[in-house]
């Protein structure tokens, strides 16, 4: 049974193995026992796999060869590389595995799903946290916000992993979770703030929170009872000014009512002929708590996160926005970026510029948790 051997373009190669020698500590400074699953692709077509001294291996744990670049797809409930069968592939190096091109530490798993193929890379916490800082915010910004940044990071992590335990992965690479980009992202300050903060975690009572968090709260954050009707005693409405030094802050955007109509129906809203928006009225956070869609199938009435998330996240950056129709068109003006619950970004970026240090940044948007460290990663 031979490995995968490798064969792989000399410049990725060289990015990899300096990036490797400069963070190599990053992988064992965390232990076995905290590793975590994220689904960095969902639904490929195909996938293609490289990577120096790359090792494939069946769940038998049989090693399987196969030429490098590795173009591996499903059909049905098989992955399929070179004209062979399986029915998952696990894949290592020692330096990284690339995945279409971008290196990920740990393994990459493939799995075949109906409508493609799931990848999955498991990896040590505090590694993934390293690869996640510049994806989220950006490393240069003052330490103590990138602290506070791995932290809440970490908790939001950790609180996924308990909640779907057993599930093929814990988190995605994505908004929908926390974004992470791999070992491309790494840098020397993303990885200060981890290993300053190795093992920490905020908790209430005794449990772990939901660290949920955003950009940019507009001035106020929002409670998580306004977003998703549960109540959380570390998740209130606090005041915010210290985004407002932001000048994205405010938004303006304009879409005509023929393409907010089909963007809502394609959302599963029924709305049919579309002939104006109404606000409702707002959370303790002064955000909206709902719309009313006016069209000739009657009124329907949108939570505004359902709102934002049937017209597009990045195109309705936030709740707390106001609208008027211009010639037919609504033009919709708003302040901050995201759901608005927890930490805001661009607060905690101002508040470390003012001095304030990552305990102190952290307890003030999550009022009422104590920093517990739950693991040291050197002592494992």
């Amino acid at each position: 049974m031979k490995p995968i051997f490798p064969r792989i373009a000399f410049a990725a190669l060289l990015i990899v193995i300096l990036l490797t020698a400069f963070f190599g500590m990053s992988c064992e400074a965390s232990p076995d026992g905290e590793l975590i699953r994220i689904a960095i692709s969902k639904n490929a077509a195909e996938v293609v796999v490289d990577g120096e001294s790359l090792t494939a291996v069946t769940p038998a744990g049989a090693h399987i060869s196969a030429a490098l670049p590795a173009r591996v797809r499903s059909s049905g409930s098989l992955l399929i590389v070179d004209g062979n069968a399986y029915t998952k592939l696990t894949f290592s190096s020692p330096q990284a595995v690339l995945v279409n091109g971008k290196p990920y530490r740990g393994s990459v798993e493939l799995i075949p799903q109906y409508k493609g193929v799931l990848v999955v890379n498991q990896l040590p916490l505090e590694s993934y946290l390293i690869g996640l800082i510049n994806a989220e915010i950006s490393s240069a910004w003052p330490i103590e916000a990138v602290k506070a940044q791995a932290v809440i990071a970490r908790t939001f992590a950790l609180q996924r992993r308990e909640m779907r335990k057993g599930a093929l992965f814990h988190m995605e690479s994505t908004v929908l979770d926390q974004v992470y980009h791999g070992l491309q992202a790494e840098d020397s300050r993303a990885q200060r703030a981890v290993m300053d903060t190795a093992g920490e975690v905020l908790m209430y009572h005794g449990e772990v929170i939901q660290a949920f968090y955003h950009s940019n709260c507009g001035g106020r954050t929002e409670a998580s009872e306004n977003v998703w009707g549960k109540a959380l005693p570390y998740l209130k409405s606090v005041r915010c000014d210290y985004c407002l030094h932001n000048p994205a802050t405010a938004w303006e955007q304009r879409l005509s009512l023929r393409v907010i109509e089909e963007r809502l129906r394609q959302g599963g809203h029924r709305v049919i002929g579309l002939n104006g928006l109404r606000t409702g009225p707002l959370t303790s956070g002064g955000r909206l708590k709902y719309i009313l869609a006016m069209s000739s199938s009657g009124q329907a009435r949108i939570t505004g996160d359902q709102f934002r998330k049937a017209l597009g996240y990045g195109v309705i950056k936030s709740t707390n926005f106001k609208m008027r129709a211009v010639n037919g068109d609504i033009v919709f003006s708003g302040m901050g970026n995201g759901h608005g619950v927890g930490l805001c970004q661009w607060g905690a970026k101002q508040r470390a510029l003012e001095g304030f240090t990552y305990t102190e940044i952290l307890s003030y948007y999550y009022p009422g948790t104590e920093l517990h460290k739950m693991y040291n990663p050197s002592e494992r």
